[in-house]
């Protein structure tokens, strides 16, 4: 095929970019070759638009074993064993194809952990729809959830968490971010190089066929209006071969054969290849020919672009090639020798015995084009931050208020969403979804895992410094509310277009805001993902810098949940209560307003307020523990009211001092816990609050049918309980 400019522009490729190959090669490319540029200088893989502001980030810690660089994180966490958790985006195909883009999104991130040697122990989610009234919303929102479900119930990993938010800013462009933890024995900890001159080159799983090509090429794009000539891009998912897959790699790393190991996830073998001989410093041959194919007539354009799923590339040592495949052939697997490990410091693709390709390593990895794309704060930014809370009148109903609080499809119960996932398989689900975090127990031991997800996009939009830094604070603090110590952070975000000035403002903001934050809490960033170009036809999605976290409980005995447990139980506020509306559920859900300053982040008392919180339930004081977070205080106590097993009311004086009760109870100022505990300890809790410098209020006591706050607001169990959980029934039934 001839290269034209036309060929160039829908490889997605400028007219510098091929300039800079034509440096590179010295010649003009083939068609395979600039396929494999296409991809690797694509953004979904090459980062090079976000590459300068990433290194923001803090990536070293006391429990940091794997940072960024490698398919997941690790981080210790004591007795020889250590956690790898990564979060990645499948956005643009879940947009196209709802069921195969989510499903082959947990697939994808289920390999990227266990190709680090762990056994996968559960996975999260995070779910942006749009609007409820779209028709589409709803059409998304089903499938996503059911490819969700059908790929993690059928491999066996439990879905332990996650979050489900709807706004009209994700209209044209859903987010489906995924996030896998897994266990891993430190010794047994295996990496995506190739090393090793001579050493086989080893392609594992399913056989090759046409979906997915070009799919990191597609998210690195923006849609027009529908996206439906896109849906060839989008793989299509087996999850009962992924279980195999799964099994036959730990089983291989119990032997010492493995040298490397790497999933064939955005752009294929083209990826993978070039990956791990950049990490190794090496070259690779590869031989098209030999690749298994389950479709006729592929080109070899077609084979290292493929991105077919449920396949792995391994090098293994010389001689151990035959034990090898003989341990995938076991498990019904396909395993072929492709290729091998060279020293030449290129990539070499052969197709039988002609030479198809030929293409430097370090030109696809460490010398792809690095953009330090144009910043400007949008001329919008002020007029968004104004809210004249004079103009917004006091409700004349706070029970009102709190049940349509409740029944938001941003508050309300997702139990429509997680019912449909397996959240018990392997019987180590200690927390179930529902509560602040997941828990999780370590097999063998008396620890367990708490994980989360956490962002709010409306405060991203108002001020992404601040929405970025809240994002990271208020996941440490879900993981503290469940007794654990936030130890290290994977984070997935999502923008629109970084051509756009005003998109990169927001992303450097947010990248600023979210690393002050993991400083201030001893959370580095151990891996994640850059989604760009999430917009439509100009209109760009709020930016959502999602964050997923992961915390250890030492005693699994001393973990905590957030309902209210016994009758007589006092109730208080760690924290402190201020005039903050802006940004707020409550603005949107009542008004219908995006305005105002979101609430401030003061970093040092956020330590003091989980300090005294852990503290505290480590030494066993505290029977339940609830962040105060979308809603505000009145949602959170009612939440902490409402549990699935046995519901209980409360009663609860809050002091307004002067400020406007709206803002007391539906304002969402953080740093906040709402606890609950023993008269009889109620000395000791004040005192762990006093000596951390948290501030410490009782504010009422459990009991009773009904939540009764201040005279303002009395709901029964029933009232509220009705509200909260059967939006989403509802609107199952529209579906």
């Amino acid at each position: 095929m001839k290269i034209t400019d036309n060929v160039i522009k829908e490889h997605g490729l400028t007219a510098e970019e091929y300039k800079k190959i034509l440096t590179i090669l010295g010649r003009e490319p083939n068609i395979v070759e600039l396929g494999i540029f296409s991809v690797m200088w694509s953004e979904h893989c090459s980062y090079k638009s976000s590459r300068v502001h990433l290194k923001n980030f803090p990536t070293a810690g006391p429990h940091v074993i794997q940072g960024p660089g490698e398919n997941a994180g690790i981080v210790d966490i004591g007795g020889g064993l250590a956690v790898a958790f990564k979060m990645e985006s499948h956005n643009h195909p879940s947009f196209i194809e709802p069921y195969q883009g989510a499903a082959t999104g947990v697939g994808g991130i289920l390999r990227d952990v266990f190709t680090m040697g762990a056994r996968p122990v559960a996975t999260l989610n995070s779910l942006r729809f749009g609007s409820i009234e779209n028709p589409r919303t709803r059409y998304l929102l089903e499938g996503v959830v059911s490819g969700i479900a059908g790929y993690g119930n059928c491999i066996g990993v439990p879905t332990v968490g996650g979050e489900v938010y709807f706004h009209e800013s994700y209209d044209g462009n859903c987010l489906v971010n995924a996030m896998t933890v897994g266990i891993v024995k430190q010794e047994k900890i295996f990496r995506g190089r190739a090393a090793g001159e001579g050493n086989p080159v080893i392609y594992v799983g399913s056989k090759t066929g046409r979906d997915g090509i070009h799919g990191a090429t597609m998210a690195s794009d923006v849609f027009g209006e529908g996206g439906e000539e896109r849906r060839p891009t989008v793989q299509v998912g087996d999850p009962f071969t992924e279980k195999l897959l799964l099994e036959a790699c730990l089983e291989v790393f119990k032997t010492d054969h493995v040298v490397g190991i790497q999933d064939m996830g955005a752009a294929g073998l083209t990826s993978s290849s070039v990956e791990m001989a950049s990490r190794g410093g090496s070259g690779i041959e590869i031989d098209v020919s030999l690749v298994p194919r389950r479709e006729g007539g592929m080109t070899p354009y077609e084979v290292m672009l493929s991105e077919s799923q449920e396949r792995m590339l391994l090098v293994v040592k010389k001689g151990t090639e035959e034990a090898v495949m003989k341990i995938f052939h076991k498990w019904d697997l396909e395993a072929r020798i492709i290729g091998r490990v060279t020293d030449t410091g290129t990539i070499r693709v052969k197709d039988g015995s002609s030479l198809v390709a030929e293409i430097p390593v370090a030109s696809l990895t460490e010398e792809v084009p690095v953009y330090e794309r144009p910043i400007k704060r949008p001329e919008w930014q002020d007029e968004v931050t104004r809210l004249d809370t004079d103009k917004i009148e006091e409700p004349g109903d706070y029970n009102e208020v709190l049940v349509k609080l409740l029944s938001s499809v941003n508050i309300s119960s997702k139990e429509w969403v997680y019912r449909q996932y397996d959240h018990m398989v392997r019987t180590d689900t200690v927390v179930p979804p529902g509560s602040d975090a997941a828990v999780v127990r370590v097999k063998g031991t008396k620890k367990a895992l708490a994980v989360t997800v956490d962002c709010n996009s409306r405060y991203c939009y108002l001020d992404p410094f601040t929405g970025g830094a809240i994002a990271v604070a208020e996941a440490a603090r879900n993981l503290v509310a469940s007794g654990a110590m936030p130890l290290a952070v994977t984070d997935c975000l999502n923008f629109g277009s970084p051509e756009r000035p005003e998109v990169m403002w927001q992303f450097r903001e947010a990248i600023l805001g979210m690393s002050k934050a993991c400083t201030a809490l001893g959370t580095p960033v151990v891996g994640g993902n850059v989604s760009f170009y999430n917009e439509t036809s100009g209109n760009a999605i709020y930016p959502t810098p999602t964050v997923g976290m992961v915390g250890l409980i030492e005693d699994l005995e001393k973990h905590t949940d957030q309902w209210f447990k016994d009758e007589g139980d006092m109730i208080a506020l760690v924290g402190e209560n201020l005039e903050e509306i802006g940004g707020s559920e409550y603005l949107k859900a009542l008004h219908g307003i995006d305005r105002g300053r979101p609430p401030a982040i003061d970093l040092e008392k956020e330590k003091n307020v989980q300090g005294a919180c852990l503290k505290a339930i480590k030494a066993g004081i505290i029977k339940s523990a609830h962040d105060v977070s979308e809603g505000g205080l009145a949602v959170a106590l009612a939440e902490c009211c409402l549990s699935r097993t046995a519901p209980i009311g409360a009663s609860v004086e809050l002091e307004l001092n002067g400020m406007s009760p709206a803002a007391v109870l539906f304002g969402e100022t953080q740093s906040r816990i709402v606890i609950s505990f023993s008269e009889k300890n109620l000395d000791i809790v004040k005192k762990t609050a006093d000596s951390s410098g948290a501030p410490f209020t009782v504010i009422g006591r459990v009991g009773g049918g009904s939540l009764r706050i201040n005279g303002l607001i009395e709901l029964s169990l029933t009232e509220m309980e009705g509200a909260w959980r059967e939006t989403f029934f509802r609107l199952q039934e529209r579906l």
